[in-house]
């Protein structure tokens, strides 16, 4: 299965396999692509992957958690973006692109600016301010935009990142989300914000969208997978496709982890919210996703660190499971040899 095709409405995967998005910092403090993530990405289209999801992307200057983040806030940005896109394109794999607030995790303060968060709570005895409504606002129109400039660099999926303790998954959490107004209280309230980008969003885009999650936040307090189930829902009745199942990052300890680790949450909202859902995090071997797969744990592979390792894991996946997969053209009269 993980080498069968997989579909969203007219796209179509040529395998069950995602890069997964993985921050790099090579831009510059203009937020603009650079030759190294065009060698980035284009090695792991060469080595096959169905779907390459660029690393986290911010939706404005203030969005971003370092100066040499990427963004998608100017049309240099996204012409950039367009001339990765019609390579990767050309070298048969799909291309989509995370969308990203940064929010209170905010980390250059150089410039002075004010650290918008959900609640104002510090972050690393750093402090934040709690965002108005004039600032929510703000924020959703720019995932707006970013998404409308999204559809005109050519990506094939939209990913919403609302994981890993960023803004919007501060707005989902009970634990840094202590608002009293229509943006805080109980799971409603605190899923606000997450369906007002995603309705923006769905505005100027008509293509996949997924979104990131945090599954589990490993503290009594915290989102735990029912919560994510009930978000889940919503989601898709806004007609998200594709929830993106990690964990952590709303504390700053890291959890325990295990081969599969977060199988398990793709698992439960794909069985109880009938959503298609990516599985991901020491995901090391094809027999390990075709495992995945075949027991309807979830659609999608999402494969980062050994990615990282080995541009070619697809290959190294298709050999596992004794795949004959078909070589780029530069490389087929190599393929079989040694």
């Amino acid at each position: 299965m993980l080498f069968e095709p997989l579909s969203f409405g007219t796209l179509r995967l040529k395998n069950r396999i995602m890069m997964a998005p993985m921050a790099t910092s090579f831009a510059q403090n203009d937020g603009l692509p650079q030759p190294e993530h065009l060698i980035h990405y284009a090695s792991r289209a060469l080595g096959q992957a169905g779907l390459i999801m660029l690393e986290s992307t911010a939706i404005s200057p203030s969005g971003r958690s370092v100066s040499h983040n990427l963004g998608l806030w100017n049309d240099a940005q996204k012409q950039g973006l367009r001339q990765i896109n019609d390579t990767l394109h050309r070298l048969g794999s799909k291309t989509g692109i995370q969308l990203w607030h940064s929010g209170r995790k905010k980390e250059n303060e150089t410039t002075g600016e004010t650290v918008l968060s959900a609640s104002g709570l510090p972050f690393e005895r750093r402090p934040r301010q709690a965002m108005n409504r004039e600032q929510i606002a703000n924020v959703v129109t720019e995932f707006k935009k970013a998404a409308h400039r999204a559809k005109e660099a050519d990506f094939d999926v939209i990913e919403i990142h609302a994981a890993h303790g960023f803004l919007i998954n501060e707005f989902l959490s009970p634990i840094t989300n202590r608002r009293e107004d229509e943006y805080g209280g109980g799971r409603r309230n605190r899923y606000r914000l997450l369906g007002e980008i995603v309705d923006a969003v769905k505005q100027v885009w008509t293509g996949p969208l997924f979104v990131r999650i945090s599954a589990e936040e490993y503290h009594p307090e915290g989102n735990h997978v029912e919560d994510h189930v009930q978000y889940a829902r919503w989601m898709k009745a806004q007609g998200v496709d594709l929830i993106h199942c990690s964990s952590g990052g709303i504390l700053p300890e890291a959890p325990p982890v295990y081969p599969g680790y977060q199988v398990p949450y793709a698992e439960r909202i794909r069985l109880a919210a009938n959503i298609a859902t990516a599985a991901v995090g020491l995901i090391e071997t094809g027999k390990q996703a075709e495992e995945i797969l075949r027991n309807g744990r979830a659609d999608l592979i999402a494969i980062g660190r050994p990615l990282l390792r080995n541009p070619f894991w697809v290959a190294e996946a298709a050999r596992d499971l004794q795949v004959e997969l078909d070589a780029p053209r530069v490389y087929r009269p190599y393929w079989k040899q040694g």
